[in-house]
């Protein structure tokens, strides 16, 4: 994977190309201190698959830049910032990030982040030739009717949306929703639901695999409820907000968190109930349309 970093914190730089370089996690061949001439079209000549950037820095931030290149930009995309503006957060999302992480760094996080960014991407690539394959197989003659997604891409871009993509729980809720497809949309008593889920991926102990399913599950519907308060605070009259944020939430407690995001103050999971059996139902719901 070929990786771009710009920040202009040069100790940031080099600590971030260092861990890569360690953990064999792809190649840097792009290191800048500026986004001012970032364009698609560098990312294309670069072949670049992955996109580090800073969020604050001199001349344009890392949100403009973003915004600039991100239609023409199929590549993924993570932003580095110290501001925990949930505000500024949320408008990052909006604009097409795929992970944020808080500074000061961490290097499991890093790690963390960078092998289920690179995974996906693999995942991706292996899809689009697969496709590419059976397209080729299509008589010229008929031309091949566009396929349509299916439920697993449409949980992925539903949950991009959300801005838990890349969360902890993501994959959980990948195998979820394409278990209760496979068993004709029934959906069980959760902690049914994830036993079955944990022994369907071959787990040793399904039992305890299903009780750190619900953990991950948790802080991942948390950090999904703090992104959708944050487009509210951004933009109360935001299409995503007004959808999302009755559908999957309890909307009391979207006002509360926005509440407190306004107020500069930092809500905590005790602060919010979260409702797993709602944001499931909800989300196999949405992609099945």
């Amino acid at each position: 994977m070929n990786i771009m970093l710009i920040d202009d914190d040069t100790a940031v730089r080099m600590m971030l190309q260092d861990i890569i370089e360690d953990y064999d996690l792809g190649d840097v061949t792009v290191s800048l201190d500026s986004a001012m001439d970032l364009t698609a079209e560098m990312l294309a000549h670069q072949q670049i698959d992955i996109l580090i950037i800073d969020m604050l820095m001199p001349g344009i931030d890392g949100i403009q830049a973003v915004k600039r290149i991100k239609d023409r930009f199929s590549g993924k995309i993570i932003m580095l910032s110290q501001v925990e503006s949930k505000d500024l957060v949320g408008k990052a999302y909006e604009h097409g990030i795929d992970y944020y992480i808080m500074k000061p760094l961490n290097r499991n996080e890093i790690i963390r982040v960078l092998k289920n960014v690179t995974e996906h991407l693999r995942l991706e690539s292996f899809a689009h030739n697969l496709q590419n394959s059976l397209l080729s197989l299509t008589p010229q003659a008929e031309p091949a009717p566009r396929p349509r997604e299916n439920i697993t891409t449409r949980t992925e871009n539903q949950l991009k949306e959300l801005g838990i993509l890349n969360a902890p729980g993501a994959q959980d809720l990948l195998s979820i929703i394409a278990y209760i497809e496979h068993n004709g949309g029934e959906i069980p008593a959760l902690k049914a639901l994830f036993a079955a889920v944990a022994k369907q991926n071959g787990a040793h102990d399904p039992v305890r695999e299903a009780k750190a399913m619900e953990q991950r599950l948790r802080r991942t519907i948390f950090q999904g409820h703090i992104n959708v308060a944050s487009m509210g605070v951004l933009d109360y009259t935001n299409p995503k907000f007004e959808d999302y944020a009755p559908l999957y939430f309890d909307y009391n407690d979207i006002r509360n968190t926005m509440c407190l995001l306004e107020n500069s103050e930092k809500p905590v999971p005790s602060q919010v109930h979260i409702n797993m059996k709602k944001f499931i139902y909800a989300l196999y719901d949405t992609v099945k349309k």
